[in-house]
Order: C-alpha cells, then sequence, then structure tokens
C-alpha cells in the first residue's frame, strides 16, 4: 500500500512540474524549429504563430495524455483543432513530422534527468502524434481525391454533352491537366476492374494528360499533349545547337494519338475501341468526343476493324446511321476538294468505282488508256489522302461522292449528268 501512494505522489508531483515549465518548453520549440528548419523561418508571421499554436498544443496534450492516456483517444483532434485549416494546405506531412521530431527532442532534453516512466511515456506520445498527424493528411488527401473525381467526372460529361461554360477552364486547371496543345476523346467499353490508376501512369509515361469517365459500360479517356517549346529564330532566348537537336528528337518521338490509344489499350474491357480526331485544344473536345461516340455505336458494322480504330475511319457507317458530322466531313474532305481541284478526277474516280475498280473498264467507259487512269487516281490520293485502290479506302470514297452529289443544288446535278 505505501509503494502505491508513493508512485501516485511521484506522477502528481511530475505532472505538477510539466504544467510548470509547459510555457518554457513552448518558447524553446519555438526558438529551436527557427534556428533548424528553414522552412519556419521563411513563413509569414500569421502561418508561424499557428505552427507555434501546434506546437504549444502538442505539448498541453502530451501531460494530458500522461495523466490519463486513456483521456485523450483522438490525440489529431486536440493538436490540430489550434491551428486553422489552410495549415494543412500550406504545411507538407514532411515538415510537420519534422515538426514534431523537434519538439519531441526540446522535451527529452529537458526532462532527461525525470523518471523512466516520463521518457517512456515521451516515445508512446510521440509515435501516437506521428500516427495521429499521418492520419490527417490521409483523410484531407481522400477528402481531395473524392472532389477530384467528382469535378474530373463534371469536366468528362461537359465534354461529351458539349455543353462547355466559361468555368470549364478553370475545372480543368484545377485538375491540374498539363496539355495546352492537342486533344481528342477515345471510347472504349469499362473492364469489369478498372485500374484507374495503371492508366493515369501509362499516361504519364507517355508524356500525355488524361482525364478518365466512366458512364456505364462506356470507358472514356480525354487525352492531351503538351505542345513542345519554340524552337523558332526569333525567339527571345536563342538556343544552342545541342538544345535545338535535342528538341527536334523529342519531336520526332512524339506519339501519335492512335499510338497513345494503343498503348493504353489493355486498361479497357473487350470490344471496340474508336478514337476521335485530334482537336486543337482540350475546349474544342466535345467535337472529338462526339465523333467517337458516333464510330463507337456503328464500330461493329465493320467486320475487320482495328483496335483501336480512328473515327474517321468510320465515316460511311456514320454516315448511315445519320451522323451529320460525318456526312459533312465526307463531303468537305474528299467531294469538295476533288470538284474544286477538276471535275475530270471526279468524273474517273466516279466510274472507276461504278465499274468495280477495273482499270480496263473505266478506261473504256472514258476513252483513254488505263495508264491515264492509273495517273488520275494517283492525283486523286494526293488530293485528298484516300486511296481509291483499296477497297476500305474506296467505301469512303464513293460514300463521299454519293453524299456530295446529293448535297449538289439541283442546276449543277443537271449540268453534270449532261
Amino acid at each position: 500500500m505505501p509503494t502505491t501512494v508513493t508512485k501516485t505522489k511521484t506522477k502528481a508531483e511530475t505532472l505538477d512540474w510539466l504544467r510548470r515549465i509547459s510555457g518554457e518548453l513552448a518558447t524553446a520549440t519555438l526558438k529551436r524549429l527557427e534556428d533548424t528548419l528553414p522552412w519556419y523561418a521563411e513563413m509569414p508571421p500569421g502561418r508561424r504563430s499557428a505552427v507555434g499554436l501546434v506546437a504549444q498544443a502538442g505539448i498541453s496534450s502530451f501531460i494530458s495524455w500522461f495523466d490519463d492516456p486513456r483521456s485523450t483517444p483522438w490525440i489529431a483532434a486536440d493538436v490540430f483543432g489550434a491551428a486553422p485549416r489552410e495549415l494543412l494546405r500550406s504545411v507538407s506531412l514532411q515538415q510537420t513530422l519534422q515538426l514534431i521530431k523537434v519538439t519531441v527532442e526540446v522535451v527529452e532534453e529537458r526532462v532527461a534527468s525525470g523518471s523512466v516512466d516520463l521518457r517512456e511515456a515521451i516515445l508512446l506520445y510521440s509515435r501516437d502524434i506521428a500516427f495521429a498527424s499521418a492520419d490527417v493528411y490521409a483523410r484531407a488527401a481522400e477528402a481531395r481525391g473524392l472532389w477530384d473525381a467528382r469535378l474530373e467526372a463534371l469536366v468528362v460529361d461537359s465534354i461529351l454533352s458539349g455543353e462547355a461554360d466559361d468555368e470549364l477552364p478553370s475545372r480543368i486547371a484545377a485538375l491540374g491537366w498539363h496539355g495546352h496543345g492537342e486533344a481528342c476523346v477515345l471510347v472504349g467499353t469499362t473492364p469489369r476492374v478498372l485500374d484507374v490508376d495503371m492508366l493515369r501512369r501509362t499516361a504519364r509515361h507517355l508524356d500525355a494528360d488524361v482525364l478518365i469517365g466512366v458512364q456505364g459500360n462506356r470507358l472514356v479517356l480525354v487525352l492531351g499533349r503538351a505542345e513542345l517549346p519554340s524552337t523558332d529564330a526569333g525567339d527571345a532566348e536563342p538556343i544552342d545547337e545541342a538544345e535545338q537537336a535535342a528538341a527536334d528528337a523529342r519531336a520526332s518521338a512524339q506519339l501519335s494519338f492512335l499510338d497513345i490509344a494503343a498503348r493504353l489499350e489493355h486498361g479497357f474491357g473487350p470490344g471496340h475501341l474508336v478514337l476521335g480526331h485530334a482537336v486543337p485544344s482540350l475546349i474544342e473536345a466535345s467535337r472529338s468526343a462526339k465523333a467517337a461516340l458516333a464510330g463507337f455505336a456503328v464500330a461493329k458494322s465493320w467486320r475487320h476493324a482495328p483496335r483501336p480504330v480512328s473515327a474517321d475511319d468510320l465515316l460511311p457507317e456514320r454516315a448511315l446511321a445519320g451522323d451529320n458530322l460525318a456526312k459533312t466531313t465526307l463531303i468537305e474532305r474528299v467531294y469538295r476538294p476533288l470538284k474544286d481541284y477538276s471535275g475530270e478526277l471526279v468524273t474517273t474516280l466516279w466510274c472507276y468505282l461504278d465499274n468495280g475498280r477495273s482499270l480496263e473498264a473505266t478506261a473504256r467507259e472514258l476513252f483513254v488508256h488505263p495508264n491515264t487512269v492509273r495517273y488520275r487516281l494517283k492525283r486523286v490520293s494526293e488530293v485528298i489522302g484516300w486511296d481509291a485502290t483499296g477497297a476500305r479506302e474506296s467505301l469512303i470514297l464513293q460514300a463521299a461522292l454519293i453524299l456530295g452529289a446529293i448535297a449538289e443544288p439541283e442546276p449543277s446535278r443537271r449540268r453534270l449528268s449532261s
């Protein structure tokens, strides 16, 4: 019985002593922080005061915890409750742990001559406060992650619907989008187990930005690629030959969006994977999204469609399904350039396709040599970029001719037929 009384009295005396020197410990801690931590000395006065409150609260909380460890089940609320919320955004977890380390060192030095129980209590408390700090930052990171996920879903939905507003650029910036160059949209099926981190990691290794959205069984990726630094001769700061060579090497090594999509293909579920056309910036990505979604809806009609496939390679199917963007694209990229270049090329292409891509039959109908037909078809390919001699590309060209003829005003059609 006397032993128990002595132990209780000793602890009471220790607590009384700790309370008396708590102000001294806080002052010594702040002095040590300023001497040993550069980031603390560089802080504005308001934030330094907030950090000082955290250190002082940590010392006071330790005294309460030493009195009864069960009375403070949530240490972080005691210690960090004295600091403003913005402190979490201005002080990193690493800096917080440095703060704890300095505080514990100061307290340990001051109580070095104290009892073994007190020194053990400091070690236990420092462990608990370190875990509590990590928990505070983990909760903040989780909340930020949930907010980012909701914001990302909102941005992707805005792009898909084409309902972009004045706030879209700021929302994109808040998500950490680094690309300021071209962008496009990739649409596929959602896998049974979606690994978002893997998609982001792969895109990062490809020097690409990515926004991810899930819409039921559809997985949508908005891809971006940062513009390379300008190397024009008129730049304010000229670069040497080595830097120029490095910039040229980066430009030549930059992957196309189709190559990037192929590297991301394994993150999608089974089925078709459709890539919309590139647009100048993320703000205009809704046009790429419309093309990708329209292509995804009709991709099953092309038996041997590659994975991924460009939405522009599905123009005939999209046009048959009523996609006005596909119809306009076929007319503006195939029919009108050919017609403006030479009506002779349009006539030759019509005849060639109507005759089952036979050079001899086309030559007979046009009363020319087969080599003339070959030359004109080569010119067609040079003007519009599609080769009429290929089975798939001939389908695209024939669809363009049909749509272009339909779109022609009636007098023009009479003149063509005559």
